[in-house]
């Protein structure tokens, strides 16, 4: 086996970012005093490098940045507040705790992410304490939902999919806890407690004083439901299940879905599979995957810091050595396993004496608007509901665990607010996702969230035109290259690139285990319907039984398959 002198990370003098958390005092930097100063709405960008790490990013309103400055004003700016939330499993309180602060600090919606957590957006700088202190209250925090470390780790939701779900469930939420960074600057900026005299004394026995090169990600999936999309993470647990009993997990390195338009050294990769571990394991396995990124992780160039491009660097067999040596002990070979779908199932499912019903939230936004009450409706289900809520990785909800007394109840509020269970819908938006995008997210180049819906609304006509309303295909839409929907694993997928332009992608599978490809670039929407209508009326009329759009774009040369995302850029026939 390899050991850590024969390996070596990218040299050069290090990105900036590497000197500020250096320089951070384990993530306190000048925070504290930022947020106390009255006199702008903002904080010094150098400071929200550090601010991430406690789970908040700092946005303006993108629509009135032109008013605002034609007024002489200061963009309006404001800050997202993303919860840890390991699994997506929130308590009633806890969603109603969530649906208070939208109302009191944030811009009275509830954003729920692609990696089953809650964001809330529109909180002022001066609100920012009392947000994290009533979430904390809630036994909530954002420590970590941000940052170079272990994001939110994601976990199958789906209870009625397996006997195993809670154990594995279980073994998500440990998994985040045990990689939680070691500082206390978040209980003492955010939560007031008493602070530590020399920060020079801590440690991060895990992570060392500048963290990770760039943020990680990690995934449970519990088959045939492959809903956390695990060929997408940094490091991917899946379970092997047999006669009901968990017995470990298969693991993948080397996942994620983000790039940089124009720069072929950046491209959306799949993990690979590198052996079996046995349940018990699983954190240890994590930790010492982890702190392989920590070691050897690019923190030269940040567009080539993910654990993807570590991997590819130093190959496949390396990392599972190197991951050997640190365990002390050997993988097992991997077991089989078969993933047949990675979106949600609908409507109401029965399991083990109690209900679940799983609701279409278009895109995770949850609001009121004159037509449809949603982010009320949600609210009086939780007053009434005993269970628990589960987030999806595809930005919908799972009332979880009805008991048979309380499912009358929440049906009638489900009628009563006319709350969508997507099968109403076509296919193509029940597997619709988006990332958000404008108006808040600074690095988006063109609409998602706001325009998805719109764009499908035109795509339904071409798929009731060719009897395609019911066949399920993937479709996903971010307004930049950085990833947040998974654009990768879209059987249809759009990629913002300026405004109402987009690359369009074909071909992945819909089992989320193959990318897809470039076929057109730089389009408007009536390139987009153009395009895409010969397809849809080609697919109608000559796909196979049973065969996928994906499969089928593929199998009649649109575009090659892609397994491996170094081949991801060339256009196929664009």
């Amino acid at each position: 086996m390899s050991s850590k002198r024969h390996l070596e990370a990218p040299a050069g003098e290090p990105d900036a970012t590497e000197a500020i958390k250096r320089n951070s005092r384990f993530l306190r930097g000048e925070l504290e005093e930022y947020f106390a100063d009255p006199i702008t709405g903002s904080i010094p960008l150098e400071q929200t490098k550090i601010l991430k790490f406690h789970g908040s990013y700092m946005q303006d309103d993108r629509d009135l940045r032109q008013e605002r400055k034609e007024q002489k004003l200061e963009p309006a700016y404001q800050f997202m507040v993303r919860v840890r939330l390991a699994g997506g499993t929130a308590t009633p309180d806890q969603w109603l705790t969530m649906d208070r602060l939208a109302d009191t600090y944030g811009n009275e919606t509830i954003k729920l992410t692609t990696r089953q957590t809650f964001q809330l957006h529109g909180i002022l700088k001066w609100n920012m304490k009392n947000s994290m202190q009533e979430m904390n209250a809630a036994l909530m925090d954002s420590i970590a939902a941000c940052g170079d470390v272990n994001r939110n780790v994601m976990c199958n939701v789906q209870p009625y999919e397996s006997a195993v779900h809670d154990k594995v469930h279980r073994t998500a939420q440990r998994i985040s806890d045990h990689l939680l960074p070691n500082t206390e600057a978040y209980h003492e900026i955010w939560l007031d407690k008493e602070k530590v005299l020399d920060s020079r004394e801590e440690e991060e026995p895990l992570y060392g004083p500048v963290y990770l090169p760039r943020k990680f990600k990690i995934g449970v999936a519990v088959p045939p439901a492959n809903d956390v999309d695990i060929y997408s993470q940094d490091l991917g647990f899946t379970a092997i299940v047999q006669n009901g009993r968990l017995l470990g997990f298969n693991v993948t390195v080397g996942g994620g879905m983000g790039m940089t338009h124009g720069d072929e050294e950046t491209y959306p990769q799949l993990a690979r599979t590198i052996g079996f571990c046995p349940a018990k394991y699983a954190e240890e396995v994590a930790e010492k995957i982890l702190t392989i990124q920590r070691d050897y992780g690019n923190r030269v160039e940040r567009k080539n810091a993910r654990f993807k491009y570590t991997v590819d660097r130093l190959g496949l067999d390396t990392v599972k050595e190197e991951l050997e040596h640190r365990l002390g002990w050997a993988l097992k070979e991997a077991k089989p396993v078969t993933f047949t779908h990675n979106g949600d199932r609908y409507g109401w499912h029965e399991f083990d004496g109690t209900s679940h019903l799983t609701l279409f939230i278009q895109n995770g936004r949850i609001a009121d608007t004159e037509d449809y009450k949603l982010k009320t409706a949600l609210r009086r289900i939780a007053e009434v509901h005993e269970g628990d809520f589960r987030l999806t990785p595809n930005q919908n909800v799972i009332v979880a665990g009805v008991t048979p007394e309380k499912k009358a109840d929440i049906q009638a509020l489900v009628e009563e607010y006319g709350l969508s269970d997507g099968k109403a819908n076509s296919a193509l938006r029940r597997n619709s996702m988006a990332c958000v995008a404008f108006p808040t997210c600074g690095l988006a180049m063109a609409e998602s969230e706001r325009y998805l819906p719109e764009l499908i609304d035109k795509l339904e006509h071409m798929l009731d035109e060719n009897g395609l309303r019911e066949e399920d295909i993937v479709i996903r839409m971010t307004g930049c290259p950085n990833g947040c929907a998974r654009p990768g694993l879209g059987e249809i997928a759009f990629i913002g690139k300026g405004p109402g332009k987009y690359n369009l992608y074909l071909g992945a599978s819909f089992h989320g285990d193959r990318l897809n490809q470039l076929y057109r670039e730089n389009i408007g929407e009536a390139e987009i319907l153009e395009t895409l209508e010969p397809i849809f009326r080609h697919y109608a009329r000559e796909r196979e039984e049973g065969e996928r759009f994906g499969d089928f774009v593929v199998r009649q040369s649109y575009v090659e398959a892609v397994y491996d995302g170094r081949t991801f850029h060339p256009a196929g026939q664009a």
